[in-house]
């Protein structure tokens, strides 16, 4: 495919590092004074301490498709307009290390773009030409993942409304696609409506909506000791 085909119709041109030849590498010690470390670091902490993305990464080895730090995640910079994105062509998540500055939004981001990674894991996910397989991951990262927590939507000043939360997955589910596909909103709403009801229904591998960093927690420990309950059957 034409390369700015590609970038184009995929959402490429927000990550100007995807291009061929454009990623440069750095030196350990100019890298210590960049975003590229402290989004290491961030990254680090994230895959060691967060519940959701611990629960993930465990869900993905268990699948057998274990996930590798310096194979599988890149920290690149981006278009201001996104925080990470999740290449199919490479299975590589990206992590966007000039819009990430706080751990609290890299633990979200790593667990929004692992959902995909683990829907990419599981099923045969066609997400170049099947519009409705991007939309029921983008729903479900959007619901898994905590980008729709009270405390972020307070912070975002959405709250309050009737089935905030399945608003809330709705909406952002929405917004990605429309962000990394050339289509017509009407097309995109007609397409997430379709298959939301699924799609929000589908809580692989957490069991549940983890509604905060407590209850992932709970999920996590359900899913480490679930061997240990079917044996007891």
């Amino acid at each position: 495919m034409d390369q700015s085909k590609q970038e184009e119709e995929y959402g490429y041109d927000l990550f100007p590092e995807r291009k061929t030849g454009n990623k440069t590498g750095k030196s350990i010690a100019q890298s210590l004074f960049t975003f590229n470390h402290k989004c290491q670091v961030m990254l680090q902490f994230a895959t060691e301490t967060s519940p959701y993305a611990k629960l993930l990464l465990s869900a993905m080895k268990s699948s057998g498709c274990k996930v590798l730090k310096e194979r599988h995640f890149s920290c690149e910079d981006c278009d201001g307009t996104v925080s990470g994105g999740f290449d199919a062509d490479s299975s590589q998540i990206v992590l966007c290390q000039n819009n990430i500055h706080q751990q609290s939004h890299m633990n979200r981001v790593v667990t929004h773009e692992l959902i995909h990674a683990f829907d990419h894991c599981r099923a045969h996910v066609d997400w170049f030409n099947n519009f409705r397989h991007l939309a029921c991951s983008e729903i479900r990262a959007a619901n898994l993942s905590g980008d729709c927590s009270f405390s972020n939507e307070v912070s975002r000043f959405n709250f309050g409304l009737k089935q905030h939360h399945q608003e809330c997955v709705r909406g952002r589910a929405l917004r990605s696609i429309l962000a990394v596909r050339k289509i017509s909103r009407e097309e995109a709403v007609k397409i997430v409506d379709e298959v939301f009801h699924t799609c929000f229904n589908d809580h692989e591998p957490f069991g549940r909506i983890p509604h905060g960093k407590k209850d992932a927690g709970f999920a996590y420990r359900d899913y480490e000791n679930r061997d240990r309950y079917y044996a007891n059957l």
